[in-house]
């Protein structure tokens, strides 16, 4: 059942004891997954409100709250942003909603924050790299997931074969998809602690500076570059390099060479995902935007594969392999049909 923001506010009334709101708004969100909302207090201080829509949802909203008690004062003050806290929580039948206490901040799309990239880019590269650099202990201590290189590439070619079995997956992306995944040079990389929900929406700003980091659900150990893919999906390569740069400088060990194409292919990767999200739970609207979007990005992939084959041509270079598409630059296709879903909101969902 969908909650409005007045009736989200009335549930955190009851969540946070002397809570009054004075304000209340909708808030960005994983749509198939919570209903949420900003309220303003009379000190003009912002709490948010989750309320899952399903029982896995819930059970998100759970772990989140173990990931949450985990961030001792000690790895809080070690970080260059603030962490949310959970203030207080509503059971309704299997239901959980939470309520979380004031942040500093406030969202912006990800259109201005590529119009900002000066100001901006080097902020987020640093507080992507403070989040992979956060112990290990804190994953292993919530007994959340946990993978090796290998593992976590053998756990997306177990995705692919599952989105192959759909039938709806056009045979360029099963090409293209199962050569990345091939070439364990590309899978060579030091795991790290990973957010796993990172983009736009859960990440505060002010004065020019990242102030707050929400949204742990998906928190584990795993490839760094996934929590690159909203940044690849934003397709902007100025931005993300920028991005990337900061990040970079900001880690002692080096990333590896090939992070940003693996996270370009997360954000591609995540068309197959969402459509057999969207089948496991019988939407045919989730499934008919994975369809439009996969047959957007096939159609920009055989133009820059057409491209980049007329111009190895042009330069009488090397014969063009058509049989290793891995080799080309993965670049997701960013752009939406009338009431259609982009690929920067399906990375986040």
């Amino acid at each position: 059942m969908k909650r409005n923001p007045m009736e989200l506010a009335a549930i955190a009334s009851a969540a946070v004891p002397g809570l009054a709101p004075r304000g209340v708004a909708g808030s960005p969100d994983d749509t198939a997954d919570f209903d949420s909302a900003v309220l303003i207090d009379d000190a003009g201080k912002q709490w948010r409100v989750r309320s899952p829509k399903h029982v896995e949802a819930s059970m998100r909203l759970e772990t989140e709250l173990v990931v949450l008690r985990a961030f001792s004062p000690a790895i809080r003050a070690d970080l260059p942003f603030s962490v949310p806290a959970v203030a207080g929580t509503v059971r309704q039948g299997e239901l959980t909603t939470f309520v979380y206490s004031h942040l500093p901040g406030s969202l912006r799309s990800i259109d201005a924050l590529v119009a900002d990239r000066t100001a901006l880019a080097d902020e987020i590269g640093r507080a992507m790299a403070g989040i992979h650099e956060l112990p290990d202990s804190l994953v292993n201590n919530a007994d959340l997931p946990s993978y090796t290189a290998n593992e976590f590439r053998q756990r997306r070619l177990n995705e692919l074969d599952q989105a192959a079995t759909t039938g709806k997956i056009p045979s360029t992306l099963l090409r293209r998809w199962e050569n990345a995944l091939e070439d364990i040079s590309l899978w060579r990389f030091a795991p790290t602690v990973v957010h796993g929900d990172l983009h736009e929406d859960n990440i505060l700003i002010e004065a020019g500076r990242v102030r707050a980091v929400t949204g742990w659900t998906d928190l584990h150990i795993g490839d760094p570059a996934d929590d690159f893919a909203w940044l690849i999906a934003a397709n902007d390569a100025a931005f993300s390099d920028a991005v990337h740069t900061a990040y970079a400088a900001s880690r002692p060990t080096r990333p590896d060479d090939h992070l940003l194409r693996r996270a370009a292919l997360s954000a591609e990767f995540a068309l197959a995902q969402w459509l057999v999200r969207g089948i496991a739970s019988e939407n045919s609207e989730m499934i008919s935007e994975a369809e439009e979007m996969l047959s957007i990005l096939t159609a920009d992939i055989l133009e820059q594969e057409a491209a980049a084959e007329e111009e190895a041509l042009r330069a009488s270079a090397a014969p063009h392999d058509d049989t290793d598409t891995s080799a080309i630059d993965i670049v997701p296709a960013t752009h939406s049909a009338e009431g259609g879903a982009d690929v920067n909101r399906l990375v986040q969902e």
